[in-house]
């Protein structure tokens, strides 16, 4: 006992509040960077980046010397590098500095009884072959792009998102954008991803919700006017072909109301 209280006074005396603090702040941006760079094409150049410091490590011990000075010159200008080849990754990050959630000042019940709505007119279009493309702005803002559309500050309801995908709207054709649960702007134009692995098939507004999740930590609902398929877009990472009920569930466990969806809860009790 006396040696285990004599080596904590000894730890206090060497480590500093400081340091704990700084310690913790280092592990915090470290999970950051690892939450920003999951399911990215980061997490491949990373490992490229970890080939090519073995082979720095290889020629040192091997004495390699014309393999060994062209990576020091490598690793020398390694900041530059990073800079250029994360700039995306780069961008995304200082974006999502600023919070700004989805719902702000809406109860539970209102934010279930939203999604319930969006779901709802996804399955009307998808029926009719009608295409959409429904944002869901989280917390990075997607100011730049609403202002560039049209300006509706609406409630949040099936029969109007419905009516502004018809193609008899002349606010049809672009993304319909939900700001602090409301419906903020119609006919947004938003980046087309130009990711050579995407599949063929998909269109442009396919494309166009894998772009901006790509940029943007928002999350799209996608109806194939083709197909007559419902996706879900989120972190560039689609789900397609779901039904009403998938995406209802799809839905609410990326916006933490999972708990929330009484839908579930009538399924568990008329199957009993």
């Amino acid at each position: 006992m006396c040696l285990l209280l004599e080596f904590l006074a000894n730890v206090r005396e060497i480590v500093r509040w400081q340091d704990l603090v700084d310690i913790l702040l280092v592990c915090i941006i470290v999970y950051r960077v690892l939450l920003l760079i999951r399911g990215t094409r980061a997490v491949q150049m990373l490992t490229g980046f970890g080939i090519i410091l073995i082979f720095y490590y290889l020629a040192e011990r091997m004495m390699f010397h014309t393999l060994h000075t062209i990576l020091v010159e490598f690793f020398n200008n390694l900041i530059l590098i990073l800079i250029i080849v994360f700039q995306d990754e780069i961008r995304k990050a200082l974006t999502q500095v600023g919070r700004n959630p989805f719902f702000t000042s809406t109860n539970t019940i209102e934010e279930v009884a939203i999604i319930e709505e969006i779901c709802q007119a996804a399955h009307q279009l998808a029926k009719q072959n009608i295409g959409a493309l429904i944002v869901l702005e989280r917390e990075t803002g997607l100011k730049n792009y609403i202002e560039a559309g049209t300006i509706l500050d609406s409630k949040v309801t099936c029969d109007l998102l419905a009516s502004i995908f018809h193609p008899s709207s002349p606010i049809h054709d672009g993304a319909v954008i939900i700001r602090n649960s409301r419906i903020s702007s119609a006919g947004c134009l938003l980046p087309i991803s130009r990711d050579p692995a995407i599949n063929k098939e998909l269109g442009t507004r396919h494309r166009a919700a894998l772009g901006l999740t790509h940029e943007t930590d928002a999350v799209v609902v996608v109806v194939s006017e083709e197909r007559g398929e419902m996706s879900l877009v989120h972190h560039g990472t689609m789900i397609r072909d779901l039904d009403l009920n998938g995406l209802r569930q799809q839905l609410l466990e990326l916006l933490g109301l999972r708990k929330y969806d009484t839908h579930q809860e009538k399924e568990k009790l008329s199957g009993k």
